[in-house]
């Protein structure tokens, strides 16, 4: 025969379920979110099937040393978004990661282009100078950038990694660091899907 719970026990009963539902209630935007990038243990990694991917937003301002850049220039080629801020300690962790990748595979007809957000150019690009980072970045304080990925796989987290396709699509993202053999591999599987 089962007891009825006490006040005390219904109370622990209820305390317990709010925080059930509350560390369901987050999505990859706010669960984990410290200082405006996501923590570690909320990695996530999404994959676009090829017949579902959409068209992806054309990135284009000045980079670091004032000269035009833009995803339209890479028009064929695989490319890979990093959004990014040397304020920001995942950053900071994965950025000797991407550049290696960066640099590796460029000649397999990949371009990097990064986004850096909440800082004037004037720090970016010397953390760009002191890490070598060998790709072009755009500064953009307000973050304006962002948007154009509303309508394929959108995120307000830093760091995100978009991989567009060597057709202009959407093909998956990154949220939070990634490390050289994560990024290698989807870069990889996503130049493999559409051929």
């Amino acid at each position: 025969m089962r007891t009825p719970p006490t006040p005390k026990t219904g109370r622990l009963l209820l305390a317990a379920s709010l925080v059930v539902l509350a560390a369901g209630c987050g999505g990859p935007e706010t669960n984990g979110t410290k200082g405006g990038y996501v923590s570690g243990e909320d990695r996530l990694i999404v994959r676009v099937d090829p017949a579902d991917r959409k068209k992806g937003p054309v990135i284009s301002g000045d980079d670091l040393n004032g000269d035009p850049v833009s995803t339209a220039d890479f028009k064929g080629k695989t490319i890979v978004v990093n959004v990014w801020g040397s304020w920001c300690p995942p950053c900071r962790k994965e950025a000797a990661a991407l550049d290696a990748v960066a640099r590796k595979m460029k000649p397999k007809g990949v371009e990097f282009l990064g986004i850096a957000v909440r800082e004037d150019a004037a720090t970016t690009l010397a953390f760009t100078k002191k890490r070598k980072i060998s790709y072009p970045s755009i500064s953009d304080t307000t973050g304006h950038l962002l948007l154009g990925f509303t309508k394929s796989l959108p995120s307000q987290a830093i760091p995100t990694t978009w991989i567009i396709d060597s057709s202009g699509r959407v093909a998956a993202r990154i949220l939070n660091d990634t490390t050289e053999s994560t990024l290698t591999g989807l870069i990889e599987d996503v130049q493999a899907s559409i051929k």
